[in-house]
């Protein structure tokens, strides 16, 4: 599938003005802080706010034209959205919730109302009212309602934001459920980078209703001078691994990426199995010698890419390892001492890294 947005819109004194594209059938995230223009987005995509101009298409078919005047009611778009807020009808059971998407646009049958209750984990919950649900069930319910109205794309904006933590931790392993087993396309909107590495492929970063960054989850991620947006105390970067090898005597897991190893606790899945890795990187040490008679598990040799002043006294320095990007934040003292340059080559000591798993949680080495 291939959704390509360009539109502009102003209200008050607020003007978007975005062009990107999404392809592919995973998780595209939108992602920036709070008032960026991120849910004007979705809803021009959805069809519950029209823009001034510009255009929207869904694998070439225009949904909007301002050229044109084609503005597809949002009923016909087969557009899903998942709101911040489960928005159920109160008076409804799950079960009738969970239908009356089908109903309305009269879906096919090509997400079976039974794998959807499955994937959700909702069987238990179908003659329940919403509010005998916990918001994290409301949440599923919700992504359940959207599945069945047979769309060809989904819209989930910002749909963990009205939960606590543990309704979080709840909901997001179904999530992951839904972006691996359900074969829909989905732009997720989110200013928690914490989700979007997580559960993305691609990331397109909105600031001031403009588009200032957009490529995949691994690059984006790794680029120091988009931590003011990223998030400065977690900046770090994503690696895509795969496990190599387990250890049953030691009980670790050794994960391979490009040109390196990472040994982290057992794993309970087969070698040649994808695991995206993240790394922050305040904890990341950096030696000029290969560190011996040492406890950290994690020392890969990497090539200095580039040193990146910060404001607060620290420097994040961009490491490559083959195509793999980590990042080391040290400070300027360290620097100095170190006399580091891009170029040289360094040895990275990873104190911790936090393991997707697809639905796994952390682990400290």
């Amino acid at each position: 599938m291939t959704l390509d947005v360009a539109i502009r819109r102003s209200v008050g004194g607020f003007a978007l003005d975005v062009a990107f594209r999404g392809e592919g059938r995973g998780v595209t995230a939108l992602f920036g802080p709070s008032g960026a223009g991120k849910t004007s987005i979705v809803q021009a995509i959805a069809g519950l706010q029209r823009p001034d101009k510009g255009r929207i298409a869904i694998d070439g078919d225009a949904l909007f034209d301002s050229e044109t005047g084609r503005n597809v009611p949002a009923r016909r778009r087969r557009v899903g959205y998942v709101f911040q807020e489960s928005r159920l009808f109160p008076h409804l059971s799950v079960r009738s919730n969970l239908l009356f998407g089908a109903r309305r646009r009269g879906a096919a049958s090509t997400a079976p109302f039974g794998a959807v209750v499955a994937l959700l984990g909702i069987g238990k919950l179908l003659e329940r009212k919403p509010r005998d649900l916990s918001g994290g069930e409301r949440q599923r319910t919700a992504l359940g309602r959207a599945l069945l109205s047979d769309p060809r794309l989904l819209l989930l904006d910002e749909p963990l934001a009205s939960l606590d933590q543990a309704r979080r931790a709840e909901i997001l392993p179904y999530l992951e459920r839904l972006r691996d087993e359900a074969g829909i396309p989905m732009l997720y909107v989110s200013h928690s980078i914490d989700e979007v590495t997580r559960l993305a492929d691609e990331m397109v970063v909105i600031d001031q209703g403009r588009v200032v960054a957009q490529g995949s989850v691994f690059d984006i991620t790794a680029r120091p001078e988009l931590f003011p947006l990223t998030g400065r105390f977690d900046a770090g970067a994503v690696l895509d691994a795969r496990i190599d090898r387990h250890e049953p005597a030691d009980r670790m897991t050794a994960l391979g990426f490009d040109r390196g190893l990472l040994w982290v606790p057992a794993i309970d899945r087969p070698a040649g199995a994808p695991v995206r890795v993240r790394v922050r990187a305040r904890d990341v040490m950096l030696a000029l010698d290969e560190p011996q008679r040492i406890s950290a598990n994690n020392i890969v040799t990497a090539t200095v890419a580039g040193i990146h002043p910060e404001a607060d006294g620290s420097v994040d320095v961009l490491l490559t390892c083959g195509a793999t990007r980590i990042i080391s934040r040290i400070t300027q003292r360290s620097l100095a001492r170190l006399e580091l340059k891009p170029g040289m080559t360094v040895y990275a000591v990873i104190k911790s890294v936090t393991i997707d798993r697809r639905g796994l949680a952390a682990a400290n080495d």
